[in-house]
């Protein structure tokens, strides 16, 4: 079976991952280059000041470009032992993997592999119903798909944590999220879902005979030498160092409080928000995408690109490219992607120049809580400006 396959390559890839050189824990704050415009060291290293908090246990932030680069962790590795944050840590960077899937299938439309005009029932017609024929691959990536989310069992955070181990395959999320009558016809409007990354990969798997995993290590993960960042496959585990994840739910004494979460299985996610990185190697990645070493050619404009549709819940317009989205921050346009998984809050962005750089891995005690998290959202305006 497909699936069958994929978990064993994505094993085989977790195995071969060669941990990066242990870089020393920082108590506080550390900066090794001032940041001259909008935004100086003061203001960010406030940002990430006095963790661990209520809302997040530890901060790790890198700026770079041609404005200047700055460096910072605050926090703990973890509540046990309270040492410091590492800030070479990996973590679970959430919907951030979203950029390196939309990569992928940019590449692969670059080398005339791949359609994005082509309906994504033509090449999964076993598992796309004809109710959805017209949905391109180009509206899977830009999320005008129309495509419902699928079911998936519990509501609450402490259903969603007994249940954490859990295996969802691709195919049944499809089948789950198709059954369903559309949410709009394609095209017409946006709405930011998970699910048409997970078809996007299933397209990239049959266009390339090949899984997702290892066409996402062998176009990106290696030729940028990203030695810390692979795709989990089933392991609930983070491979390495890194600093452990809470999330504020009811525990077994009737309190709440926080709840170690480093391990959880990441399947429900997949493509569209599994994959675990680092500070560093996200720096480098987003780095090389903008200067067009990525996606090449006239392409790489998919991703810089916003749909002329209105967001199907607010009526406000689209947010949301091929794999980035946009927000003007202290008057210029900032493109990236922020994501979240249990435990972790993580965003990479960019002034489409590159003059400057954000990439940051908060540990949140509330990932995929309704609001952003506040020490995410002081990070972004410290290095950007407020919107």
């Amino acid at each position: 079976m497909q699936s069958t396959r994929r978990t064993l390559l994505a094993a085989a890839l977790v195995l071969g991952v060669v941990a990066g050189p242990a870089v020393p824990p920082a108590l506080a704050a550390t900066s090794s280059a001032a940041v001259p415009t909008r935004s100086g060291i003061p203001a960010l290293e406030a940002a990430i000041a006095g963790l661990p908090t209520r809302d997040a246990t530890a901060a790790l932030v890198r700026v770079g470009g041609s404005e200047g680069v700055w460096r910072g962790s605050s926090g703990v590795h973890d509540l046990r032992t309270n040492r410091p944050a590492d800030p070479a840590g990996r973590f679970r960077a959430g919907s951030v993997t979203k950029v390196f899937t939309a990569a992928v299938a940019l590449q692969l439309a670059t080398e005339g592999t791949l359609d994005l005009d082509r309906g994504a029932r033509s090449y999964l017609p076993e598992l796309i119903p004809a109710s959805y024929g017209k949905v391109t691959v180009r509206q899977l990536l830009n999320h005008t798909h129309g495509i419902p989310a699928p079911d998936f069992p519990g509501n609450t955070v402490e259903e969603r944590y007994a249940d954490r181990f859990r295996i969802h395959d691709p195919e049944e999320m499809v089948r789950s999220a198709t059954s369903k009558d559309r949410e709009f016809p394609p095209g017409e409007k946006q709405h930011y879902l998970n699910i048409g990354y997970t078809i996007a990969a299933l397209v990239i798997e049959r266009v390339s005979g090949d899984s997702y995993e290892h066409q996402v290590t062998r176009r990106i993960l290696k030729p940028l030498g990203l030695r810390d960042t692979y795709l989990p496959g089933a392991d609930p585990r983070i491979l390495g160092p890194h600093n452990h994840g809470y999330q504020t739910m009811r525990l077994e004494d009737g309190t709440t409080g926080p709840r170690d979460v480093s391990v959880w299985g990441p399947t429900d996610g997949w493509a569209a928000g599994d994959i675990i990185s680092t500070t560093a190697d996200l720096e480098r990645f987003i780095k090389a995408l903008f200067r067009g070493h990525v996606v090449r050619g006239p392409l790489l404009r998919e991703m810089f690109t916003l749909p002329k549709v209105a967001d199907w819940g607010t009526g406000d317009p689209a947010a949301y490219s091929a794999g980035l989205s946009m927000k003007k921050l202290g008057g210029r346009e900032v493109w990236g992607k922020t994501g979240g998984r249990w435990g972790y809050n993580t965003g990479v962005a960019a002034t489409r120049d590159g003059s400057r750089t954000l990439v940051y891995s908060v540990n949140s005690t509330d990932a995929k809580g309704q609001e952003m998290n506040e020490v995410a959202r002081n990070i972004m305006v410290a290095a950007y400006g407020n919107p």
